[in-house]
């Protein structure tokens, strides 16, 4: 099973580490996802695509596309699709996530608006200036350059196109900070496994140790410099839930 860290090493390592981490997880990702997380996850996704439905006039055009990038089990792909009037790819790096994607997408009908693909982050499939808009969702902790990685995402996206992502976060106050160092180093672990089996215990290892290790390294100034050099412009941050989750949002120059 994965180790506790995500290795400092090669892009071709760190998604092979991501996919052993996320392999196992369909099944039970989506219910998890909001039971381990308060129902956070869920609030910060929204968060986030608003910001995508807002630079539409929350209806565009079908005519738009939208790319969603880390789309995993779909769940941000279909709240696009939901809220806008555009067409989306999600694109993620493990088949057995994009399996159950597919599934969700055809349970609410969206197969028509909504194609997943299989892909990588650092090199995506797709031509210069394709996307009216991007997201990316929990992504940055799992590529080793982060810098380039967002230069990539970029340069799929048209001029004046809305980029939004959505990270982890460790709350800056002192005492919020403990509490959550609390809970992902000895509650989720314990809850991981509880609910989910081993599979869900290696992930409550991983987060609270990837998040802090990965912010060490990338603070959020360091992040909000990548995104200009990147070519966006108007970088907004927010901290949700105490500063446990950080959306970002940003314009490509045109």
């Amino acid at each position: 099973m994965p180790h506790a860290t995500v290795p400092q090493a090669t892009s071709t390592e760190r998604n092979r580490f991501a996919q052993a981490l996320f392999t196992p997880l369909p099944d039970h990702y989506d219910r998890l996802a909001e039971w381990l997380s308060f129902g956070q996850n869920g609030r910060w996704r929204r968060e986030m695509v608003g910001k995508i439905a807002a630079a539409t006039g929350r209806g565009g055009s079908p005519a738009l596309l939208v790319l969603d990038v880390a789309s995993g089990t779909a769940g941000v792909a279909v709240q696009i699709a939901d809220r806008t009037a555009a067409n989306v790819v999600g694109i993620d790096l493990t088949e057995p996530m994009l399996r159950r994607g597919k599934e969700n997408v055809a349970r609410r009908g969206l197969a028509a608006r909504i194609a997943l693909v299989a892909g990588r982050a650092e090199r995506l499939p797709f031509p210069d200036a394709t996307f009216d808009a991007l997201t990316f969702t929990y992504l940055l902790r799992y590529v080793a350059d982060p810098q380039a990685t967002l230069a990539e995402l970029a340069r799929v996206v048209k001029p004046g196109g809305r980029i939004a992502s959505l990270e982890f976060l460790a709350p800056p106050s002192a005492v919020w900070r403990a509490a959550w160092w609390l809970y992902t180093r000895a509650f989720l672990p314990v809850a991981g496994w509880l609910t989910g089996g081993s599979a869900w215990r290696e992930v409550g290892r991983f987060l609270g140790p990837s998040i802090s290790a990965h912010y060490r390294r990338y603070p959020v100034d360091w992040t909000v410099a990548a995104w200009r050099a990147a070519g966006l412009t108007g970088v907004k941050v927010k901290a949700m839930s105490l500063g446990g989750g950080l959306v970002m949002w940003g314009t490509k120059v045109g």
